[in-house]
Parts: C-alpha cells; structure tokens; sequence
C-alpha cells in the first residue's frame, strides 16, 4: 500500500508532460491517490488527457480559477463522485509576459489585478468553496518561488505576487487549523516547464542556480514531486503554514542573483 492509499484529490495547473503539477500527479499515483485533473481550455485538455490515461486518471473536469462559479462547479463534480475530498494541488499563475522583464514599477493595474486573481487569490477561492467538502486531515498544497523573499531578474510582478501568496498560507493555515486541514506552499527552485519560459534570460538563471547553489545542481521535477508527497501524505501531519523549499539549498546561500557571472562563461 502507498503513502496515499484511500486518498482522493484534486490537481490543479498541468499544461504538459514538464509541469510541476505533473511531476507531483505521477508520484501520488505510484502512491496509490486516486485523482481527478483539472483544465482551463480545450486546448490544455488535448495536452493532459494523455497523461491521466496514463497513470489511470478518468476524470478531467474544465475550471476557470478566476471564475468563482467554475471552481464551485468543479468541486460538486468531484464530491459527486468521490465524496470528500483529502488533498488538493494549485499549481495556477498567470502574468503578461512583457510585464516581467524592465522595471517592476512599470507594472500596469491591469495586469497587477489579473495577475493577483489568477496567481493569489484563486487559492484562497479554493480554500473557500473546497471548505465544505475537505475532509478532516486534508491537505492542500500550493507552489511559490524565492521572488516571493529576494528580488529575483525578470519576475517582477509575480515576486509581489507570491509574497501575497506565502502570507494567504499562513492566514488559510490558521483559518483550518481546529478541522486538522493542513495549508502549506512548495518553493522550487528553478525547473525547466512552460511557465519558466516566459522568463526571460531562464537559461541563465539555471547556469546561476547550478554553480552557486550547495548540491550544484538544478531542481528536479523527482525533487519537488518527493516533497509534494510529503506534504499531502500524512508523513507531515505536523507540518502547516509553511514554506518548504526545494532548491538545491540556493535560498541558504545568502547571495544576491545580481551578482551571477556572464552566462557564456558558464557552459
């Protein structure tokens, strides 16, 4: 029997075969979770149908995670079939790519808004309409980035953003405390999936990340997917409100990014 056997949930955010929820689907179902996928569009759907058919997921069900009503929607489909619901995966941001690279003041209120709906708040919606149908002892874990706690290139917006995030963790920890519901966030280091792509200079913040961090080497998708099952299993019944990182220990160097020497040098 598996570290998730008898649990039922609910992942959030996978675009591809590169993702972070992805990563983290495959080893809950070496674990035993049974688990139902969420997705915004047709077009995600043609990328992630094939990967639950995979690993045995039936049940990919639309969700909008800025749409109140979608959430609600997607969390009575899955009550109908499953009952309660044990752990759930967000792995959902979204900002306008040209916003995270020159100055962070040059951010627009348009895309601050949107971004804080679709990368913060949505996990606090979820938390909200998912109240009534957790089960006692559920877990819900959500991901977050070093730019949250040091100013990191070209993330502009979304460190605010996640910084927002981390401190929702902290209240929503407490808010489900007494019901023995768990609320942490994952903080990986950099990984090489859709969304880093829109990051500009990417490739020389993994070179960065690779010589300067203590194990010397990058983020695995292995890396973050062990430590997601930690957090959704009952391993860390103790553990909330916490930020677990997953970085190769960069965030313990106590270097700034800024600092990284001309990427050329370092192929």
């Amino acid at each position: 029997m598996g570290l998730m056997s008898g649990k039922k949930g609910i992942i959030m955010g996978i675009a591809n075969d590169k993702s972070l929820a992805w990563g983290v689907a495959q080893r809950l179902a070496e674990h035993d979770a049974r688990m139902a996928f969420s997705y915004q569009s047709e077009t995600i759907h043609k990328r992630v149908e094939p990967l639950a058919q995979s690993i045995g997921v039936e049940d990919l069900i639309e969700c909008d995670a800025a749409d109140d009503e979608s959430i609600k929607l997607l969390l009575t489909k899955f009550k109908e079939k499953y009952g309660e619901i044990d752990f759930i995966v967000h792995a959902i941001a979204f900002s306008d790519k040209k916003e995270l690279t020159g100055k962070y003041f040059n951010t627009s209120r348009r895309n601050f808004l949107n971004a804080m709906d679709v990368s913060c708040y949505s996990f606090t919606a979820l938390c909200q309409h998912a109240d009534k149908y957790l089960a006692d002892g559920a877990s819900l874990l959500t991901f977050t980035y070093l730019g949250a706690e040091r100013v990191m290139p070209n993330y502009n917006v979304m460190g605010v953003i996640k910084a927002a995030l981390e401190a929702s963790i902290k209240y929503l920890a407490v808010d489900f405390g007494a019901r023995n519901i768990r609320i942490n966030g994952l903080s990986a280091g950099p990984v090489k999936t859709l969304a880093a792509s829109g990051i500009d200079d990417f490739r020389y913040i993994l070179k960065w990340n690779q010589y300067n961090s203590p194990l010397k080497r990058n983020t695995t998708l292995d890396d973050v997917s062990g430590a997601a099952l930690f957090l959704l299993s009952d391993l860390s019944s103790g553990i909330t409100g916490e930020i677990v990182h997953v970085d190769s220990g960069y965030h313990v160097m106590g270097m700034k990014a800024i600092d990284a020497p001309d990427v050329s040098a370092l192929d």
